[in-house]
């Protein structure tokens, strides 16, 4: 079997971001947006265990490089997602008022390490809480010590492993609130990942509630 090389992995997720237009979704060269994120490269690199051991599968992943909105506006990064094996653009749900994404940031658990990028380590998408409450997701999820996704990280995940969108698979995002009962979720929806919300006190079957088992920022 062959080891799972980090290094290769990061650099992959890099060119893939550069492949999808998120450069210029920020305003960058290519040279530029390559620039922010190769200080992460030692991070990924130096990260001894587990988190960086085992190679990607399906639901879960080793790491992923995140680029907040501070980079690339949620609904910029959205629409350079797919699903895998498709084209169709991702898009935000009409239920997001106009304005309402930016009301959506981490809640007071969640520590960006980075305003503009970092690296999110041990990313499942949590099928296991498919059909729960995402309350009672989110406190399961904390019991274990790991934390939940934000929209941008959800975003990031589905950018690098489109596959860990699936049917009947989706996950919520607990990471991201604004103050009331909504939480953000990625879905499917016409063959392409839509951004959306649900209630928190409503289970559903397809949406289980994506977690990670921490976050570092260059040089940590």
């Amino acid at each position: 079997m062959t080891a799972f090389d980090a290094a290769a992995e990061f650099d992959r997720q890099v060119r893939t971001l550069l492949d999808r237009g998120h450069p210029e979704a920020a305003g960058l060269t290519a040279a530029e947006f390559g620039a922010l994120l190769a200080p992460l490269r030692e991070t990924v690199t130096e990260r001894g265990g587990a988190a960086v051991a085992v190679a990607p599968e399906e639901g879960r992943v080793p790491f992923v490089l995140v680029v907040t909105r501070e980079v690339v506006p949620v609904e910029r990064a959205v629409a350079l997602t797919t699903l895998a094996g498709r084209t169709k653009p991702g898009v935000v749900d009409r239920h997001f008022a106009d304005g309402d994404l930016i009301r959506f940031t981490p809640t007071k658990e969640v520590e960006l390490p980075d305003a503009h990028a970092y690296v999110l380590f041990d990313v499942e998408r949590g099928e296991e809480f498919c059909g729960a409450v995402p309350e009672d997701a989110m406190a399961a999820i904390a019991d274990r010590g790991r934390t939940p996704l934000t929209i941008e990280e959800g975003i990031a995940l589905v950018t690098q492993y489109p596959a860990a969108l699936a049917k009947n698979k989706c996950f919520s995002l607990g990471g991201s609130r604004c103050g009331d009962r909504r939480v953000p979720a990625i879905w499917i929806s016409q063959n392409a990942p839509k951004l959306g919300w649900c209630w928190a006190g409503n289970p559903h079957s397809w949406l289980g509630m994506a977690s990670a088992a921490g976050r570092a920022a260059a040089g940590t």
